[in-house]
């Protein structure tokens, strides 16, 4: 039996993404996955992945007082780095880029590790997360961060053998009311009619408002704008439901509405079709939902994607297509015609490498670009030769450097990018 660890120490939909890496390991011969994350998403994590094994730690102190969190740290975490140093793992797969990712590495043989490894005091990122973040500078042509984590192993397993394909499941519609920053999601009043429209067009007998605790008053002010007749039919959750009920109405619905959220990978592994709202610093073709079966309305300026850590200097101009009124109507029409400015509508799909999304509205401008870059990937990680153009070139100057051409079998380490 070999056993595979992987540390997965971000948040609720990084642990939903990881789910293309988890099945390749599970999908090996004689396998046992282990899979380390914050104490807060380990319920979570089982019934996500119940085949595998979770171990928590307290990484980010979710829910915890000053002195839960102290004994956390001091006691529970000695306790679970104690059992994860007791298993023999053939590989750890370290996926964050943080301090503690780090220092949790320390505990084992940076032999073991792909990804963030750590070595007489140094800090070591091995070769395919170094060419991540060099392509990070361009991020319109990126891809899927599922695809991205998979592709630590040669033998990912098949895009569509990810997540099922997204069909109504006849329990209605769920809203998530907002993400983690305010700028990636739909203010009120603009959800409020995104909403309704939707409720309408669909016929909906049931709407759930979704979020944590902090949206509660959102969901109030929300349902003071619909309808009476719709009103009877919503119900505010927020901050109203755990793991387990979470999971249970997500996989009942008909559609979800929402911006880029854990939610909405979850909805995306459950196949319940998503209509998801991208804007700010939330691009699709980084973290939109992965299978087929869901739409996603992009904002499309000049100034995106931007970096949610930096002060918008355009007043959030990004928001201007949700906030026209022809994006109504084009969310009852689905013609094209319709759309508002500055969008694109987008099916979900899926190619060799993986998550793909065409227009199904509006003109995508780096297309072609994005194709080429994605044969590009898709040839260093298969292995499949094919034949190399002038943009192929330009992407390897730019992708690797010059001491990563020398590696042999497994991608040595690098100290740095």
């Amino acid at each position: 039996m070999k056993h595979y660890l992987i540390i997965q120490l971000a948040r609720f939909g990084d642990l939903v993404q990881t789910k293309r890496l988890i099945a390749t390991l599970c999908a090996r011969e004689k396998s046992t996955v282990h899979l380390c994350v914050d104490t807060s998403l380990a319920a979570l994590a089982q019934l996500v992945y119940p085949d595998i094994t979770v171990h928590s730690i307290a990484a980010h102190g979710t829910g915890l007082s000053a002195s839960e969190a102290i004994k956390a740290m001091l006691v529970d975490n000695r306790r679970a780095f104690a059992e994860l140093t007791s298993i023999d793992f053939e590989t750890i797969y370290n996926l964050n880029f943080s301090p503690l990712n780090f220092r949790l590495a320390a505990l084992f043989d940076p032999d073991q590790i792909e990804g963030y490894a750590w070595h007489n005091g140094q800090e070591i990122i091995g070769l395919w997360p170094s060419m991540a973040m060099r392509w990070s500078n361009y991020r319109r042509i990126s891809i899927n961060l599922v695809d991205f984590w998979a592709g630590y192993c040669p033998d990912m397993i098949a895009p569509e053998l990810v997540n099922p394909v997204a069909t109504p499941k006849r329990g209605g519609i769920g809203v998530v009311l907002a993400g983690r920053e305010s700028r990636r999601s739909l203010p009120v009043d603009v959800l409020s009619q995104v909403t309704k429209t939707v409720a309408s067009s669909k016929k909906a007998e049931k709407i759930y408002l979704l979020g944590g605790n902090a949206e509660h008053a959102a969901g109030q002010a929300l349902i003071k704008q619909l309808s009476p007749a719709i009103q009877q039919k919503t119900e505010n959750l927020a901050g109203k439901t755990n793991w387990s009920d979470l999971v249970d109405i997500v996989g009942s619905l008909d559609t979800l509405l929402t911006p880029d959220t854990g939610t909405m990978h979850l909805a995306a592994h459950l196949g319940t079709p998503v209509s998801a709202f991208f804007l700010s610093s939330a691009w699709c073709f980084e973290t939109g939902p992965y299978g087929e079966g869901h739409t996603v309305y992009q904002a499309i300026t000049d100034c995106l994607p931007c970096l949610e850590t930096q002060e918008c200097m355009y007043d959030v101009k990004c928001l201007g297509g949700f906030t026209d009124p022809k994006f109504q109507r084009f969310l009852v029409t689905g013609k094209p015609e319709h759309a508002p400015e500055n969008m694109i509508a987008f099916a979900s799909g899926l190619d060799e490498l993986g998550q793909i999304y065409t227009p199904i509205a509006g003109i995508d401008p780096d297309a072609a670009q994005r194709e080429k870059f994605r044969e590009f990937i898709w040839q260093y990680l298969s292995g499949k030769g094919g034949n190399v153009s002038d943009l192929d070139t330009v992407f390897a100057q730019k992708v690797y450097h010059e001491r990563d051409w020398i590696t042999h079998g497994k991608p040595r380490l690098t100290i740095g990018i």
